[in-house]
């Protein structure tokens, strides 16, 4: 795969592109943490379909971005206007590339445009580090709507916050 990453606005027609994107992120990507296990990948992926994706694409109070190497979608991140991300997948063979990186930095980029000052999401273990070395605080498991315990992560973008806190939510300067 080519370094060259482009990042944009998703678009309506990216729905079916960026959701085999989200399909095979959780089917290949994250096996440790559903295991193969039937329920957890069904309930995982159940809404995970081209109509929803586009759904979220076109709500007003999301910001969806995509990330393409050579005209191929590579990646995927959704931010909300509540200060939750989303969404950020990366497909298997671009991992460690600087996909998710991007895609990280931009949604920071527009949740400080909308003033949003902590972000937080929900990470399966395996993807927790990514994020923690990216300045998110783990403040331990809780169960995903999925059926996976999955770890609590936040972040407050002035950086106000002592980085060794672990509490939930810092109001530090709040």
């Amino acid at each position: 795969m080519s370094t060259r990453i482009q990042i944009r606005r998703a678009l309506p027609d990216d729905a079916p592109a960026a959701c085999n994107l989200l399909r095979r992120s959780i089917e290949e990507g994250c096996r440790d943490e559903h295991r193969d296990q039937p329920a957890v990948l069904d309930a995982w992926l159940g809404n995970k379909t081209p109509a929803t994706v586009l759904g979220w694409f076109t709500s007003p109070t999301n910001c969806a971005l995509i990330a393409e190497s050579e005209g191929q979608v590579v990646g995927l991140a959704l931010l909300t206007q509540a200060g939750k991300v989303a969404l950020c997948y990366v497909l298997p063979e671009a991992l460690r590339c600087g996909v998710g990186r991007a895609l990280l930095t931009e949604l920071e980029t527009q949740a400080r445009a909308w003033n949003i000052a902590k972000l937080f999401l929900h990470s399966p273990s395996g993807a927790s580090l990514f994020f923690e070395r990216h300045g998110y605080l783990n403040a331990g498991k809780e169960r995903a709507c999925f059926g996976l315990d999955c770890d609590l992560l936040w972040k407050r973008l002035d950086g106000a916050c002592d980085a060794n806190s672990r509490k939930r939510f810092c109001h530090c300067s709040d």
